[in-house]
């Protein structure tokens, strides 16, 4: 059974304690077809950490592809969260999730453990192998080796963290021990957590993740996973990312949103309590409101607290 090794504050913040806690995911103002107000991101950001939720998470998309309707806030991730750091006190930082068949590691390890140190700690570290097709041609990458080039990237991050001058070689490239990679994050490696399947077996996810983190699932099925989980992973955390709109009737039964609900703030607080009775240890949440301010309050107030 795998234990839990990592304790920078960030994870800390997220899953030292018992019981389920939140996040909210960018963008904050719900702006997914264009780019947000930064000031309004922030302002949110700020909100949030004050209301009560304990991780902020950017997610990585390098490009935008109208087809899929989605471009991810617009802001690149290392960038987002670095300002993000400079404008909040103790709230974990995550990435949901670093596409790392599109990008170099010794690039990951620099920028990571940059908004690591300037964060005084916080950066938890999603990974993932990508879903947006177009982006693999865009960037010269075989999609067909996604789950070799995730598998390589992680053992290059930990390898580049932890070592003074290491030698390497991959696909990616080769370090021969005369260079080194600064600076070193604040803990001798960044906790890593997979994002879906990222092309690999959930026994590697287990093995090599420091958490994993998932999509909504329906509840029977979100089961399922985490019996699975527990048996090959341990106590390691298991994160899933949920869309919600609280209607205005607090009794309101839910109504399906793609990877979510609407539902009034009486049923969210019987369904995540149902979550952390299953193991659940973190939800980001990503609001959908034309008031995410408000949004955030209620759902600290009736749900969090």
């Amino acid at each position: 059974m795998a234990e839990l090794h990592h304790e920078n504050a960030g994870y800390e913040r997220l899953f030292g304690d018992a019981g389920l806690t939140f996040g909210a995911g960018f963008p904050l103002t719900g702006t997914r077809e264009s780019t947000p107000s930064v000031e309004a991101e922030i302002d949110l950001a700020k909100h949030a950490e004050s209301v009560g939720f304990d991780g902020l998470w950017a997610r990585d998309v390098p490009t935008y592809w109208p087809r899929f309707g989605d471009a991810g806030g617009a802001f690149d991730a290392w960038s987002l969260l670095a300002h993000v750091a400079a404008h909040t006190d103790a709230v974990a930082l995550g990435t949901s999730s670093i596409v790392l068949p599109l990008r170099h590691p010794i690039h990951v390890a620099k920028s990571a453990a940059t908004v690591d140190r300037l964060s005084g700690g916080r950066l938890v570290l999603g990974v993932a192998s990508g879903d947006r097709d177009p982006e693999y041609p865009a960037f010269g990458v075989d999609p067909d080796e996604r789950g070799r080039a995730v598998r390589e990237s992680v053992a290059a991050l930990r390898a580049l963290w932890s070592e003074r001058f290491p030698t390497l070689e991959g696909r990616w490239g080769r370090l021969d021990g005369e260079l080194d990679v600064l600076p070193k994050p604040t803990v001798d490696a960044l906790p890593l957590l997979p994002t879906g399947n990222a092309r690999q077996s959930t026994e590697w996810i287990a093995e090599n993740g420091d958490g994993w983190v998932f999509y909504h699932l329906p509840e029977s099925t979100l089961r399922s996973y985490l019996d699975t989980w527990r048996e090959q992973a341990g106590e390691k955390p298991f994160v899933i990312a949920i869309r919600v709109a609280l209607a205005d009737d607090p009794a309101a039964e839910p109504e399906p949103l793609h990877l979510g609900y609407r539902a009034g703030v009486e049923w969210f607080r019987r369904y995540f309590r149902r979550l952390e009775e299953l193991g659940l240890d973190h939800a980001i949440v990503g609001f959908e409101s034309a008031d995410p301010r408000r949004a955030m309050a209620t759902f600290a107030a009736e749900i969090i607290e």
